[in-house]
This record gives C-alpha cells, sequence and structure tokens, in this order.
C-alpha cells in the first residue's frame, strides 16, 4: 500500500510542480523514448542475470505491495509456537517430535500456525535443525554452525534479486541518454524544417533524459531499497528461530529458550514479557 501512495506522490509532485510551473503535458508523452529506455533496461537486466533472479525481482516487487508480514503480532505468535514445541518435547522426550519433523505438513503440533506452514523454508529450517538434535551424536555448536550456513545461502539467493534491481536502476540514468542522444540524431536530421518541428524534437530528446533519472531515483530505487528491507527483516526472523532453537538444543527449559528468542527481536516488534507470557498460557 506504502509503495502505491509512494509512487502517487511521486508522480503528482512532478507533474503537479511542472504544470504549476505553465508546463504542457502532451510533450511528456513519448511512448518511444519510454521504449527505448525500458527496453533496454529489461534487456540489460536478461543479459547480466539468470531466469531464477528475473523471477525473484518479480516476486519481490509484488512482495512490496504487501509489505512485510513481520510485525508484533507476527512475532507474538511464533514465539507461542516455539514454547508449543518446546514444551511438547520436554514433556514427551524429542523423540516423539520425529514424526512431527519428518512430515510437518501432517503434523497437529506444526498445522496451528498458518503464518508458518505458509513460509517452507522456514518450516524446513525447524524441521531439519530438530532432526539434527533427534537424531544424537551432534552438538549443539555444530547445529548452530548449520543453521548459520542454511540462514547465509538463503539471504545470499534473496539478495540477488534486489542487486539485479539495483544494477538496472543505477543503468537508467545512462539509458536516458541514450535516449536522448537518439532525439538529437533525429533533431538534426530535422534541420533546415520549421522551427516548431524542431523544438519539438529537442524537448522530446530531454524528456528521454528526465524519464531515465526518474525512474530511476523515483521508482526502481526505491523499490530495490524496500526489497532489500523486506529482505533484512526476513535474516531478523531467522536469527530470532536460530537463538530460540538453539537454547532449546543446550538444554534450556523451554520458557527461558523462548525468552532467548523474544530477546532476538527487533526492539520496534518485541512484545513484553508479559504479552509473551499471555500468549503462551493463552494456548496452554
Amino acid at each position: 500500500m506504502f509503495v502505491i501512495i509512494g509512487a502517487l506522490i511521486v508522480v503528482g509532485s512532478v507533474l503537479g510542480g511542472y504544470l504549476l510551473s505553465h508546463g504542457k503535458l502532451p510533450i511528456l508523452f513519448q511512448p518511444f523514448e519510454l521504449l527505448i529506455i525500458l527496453g533496454a533496461a529489461v534487456g540489460t537486466l536478461l543479459i547480466g542475470n539468470p531466469l531464477a533472479v528475473v523471477i525473484g525481482i518479480i516476486k519481490g516487487a509484488l512482495g512490496t505491495l504487501k509489505g512485510s508480514p513481520y510485525n508484533k503480532v507476527f512475532y507474538t505468535e511464533q514465539l507461542k509456537m516455539l514454547n508449543d514445541v518446546f514444551t511438547y518435547a520436554r514433556k514427551n522426550g524429542l523423540v516423539k517430535l520425529e514424526a512431527d519433523v519428518e512430515e510437518p505438513d501432517k503434523s497437529q503440533l506444526f498445522s496451528k500456525y498458518k503464518s508458518l506452514m505458509s513460509n517452507h523454508h522456514a518450516l524446513h529450517f525447524i524441521c531439519d535443525t530438530l532432526r539434527m538434535s533427534i537424531s544424537g551424536g551432534v552438538g549443539h555448536f555444530e547445529i548452530d554452525q548449520m543453521m548459520e550456513l542454511d540462514m547465509e545461502v538463503h539471504h545470499h539467493e534473496a539478495d540477488e534479486p534486489v542487486h539485479a534491481l539495483n544494477s538496472m536502476s543505477d543503468a537508467l540514468p545512462g539509458l536516458g541518454i541514450v535516449a536522448a542522444v537518439l532525439g538529437i540524431v533525429i533533431t538534426m536530421g530535422s534541420l533546415g524544417g520549421p522551427p516548431e518541428e524542431i523544438g519539438h524534437h529537442v524537448a522530446a530528446a530531454l524528456v528521454g533524459t528526465f524519464l531515465g533519472i526518474l525512474m530511476c531515483y523515483g521508482f526502481f530505487g526505491p523499490l530495490s531499497a524496500n526489497m532489500g528491507k523486506i529482505n533484512q527483516a526476513e535474516k531478523e526472523y531467522y536469527n530470532f528461530l536460530r537463538v530460540g532453537l538453539i537454547s532449546f538444543v543446550k538444554g534450556l527449559a523451554p520458557i527461558l529458550a523462548t525468552e532467548f528468542a523474544r530477546r532476538s527481536i527487533p526492539a520496534h516488534f518485541r512484545p513484553s514479557f508479559k504479552e509473551m507470557e499471555k500468549a503462551v498460557k493463552g494456548g496452554a
């Protein structure tokens, strides 16, 4: 929602200021200049990146419309989930968790938490970690290393679309100059014609530069920054899971392991201890 509002503010401010300065709006409508800039930008994107990254850009851009799912309500539910899993394992033994871990999609323990079930990577991150603990013979230090390695690989993949979109954004002003130069070439071919025609060609060429800079700093640059912030929020969520899981694997009591996880939540999303306790007891 904020992405759409921001885009409308950018367009409204630029066009509003232009019109208030007695500018003529039709001259800004240059579809061929736009074709040159956006077409070349998409081409550079395809040249420099595999299909998986391009698909990641599309998914990431659509994800910005929904906004980050990580908020106080989300983390409160995740704290309850961790406490439920840890308490179940402490009461019944880790072996009892094996069926849930092997087939999490059929697990009554995990299926209560829709936000977790919809995030397949996070679900398997939890289950793979618990599986290593259940199997025995793997120390908590090694398990922690496994989680960090998993997080590093996942976040590297998630950041690739952001870097690719940012690179495309950085290229837009240059591509705007390309469109402007082509406009000047057309203008030179019109020398000797009516002054109005020459003026129109010059204005169209300058619009190319304008569009390239506007799309870079007004749209695609901020969009890649937004995607990066969502990825950062996801990193914080996985670190939250890692802290809780490794605390429990070390042998801490469920509520204490959950408290360690709570302390790792970013301050602006972190529930208070009483809020966590209320959520945990509410599900008892």
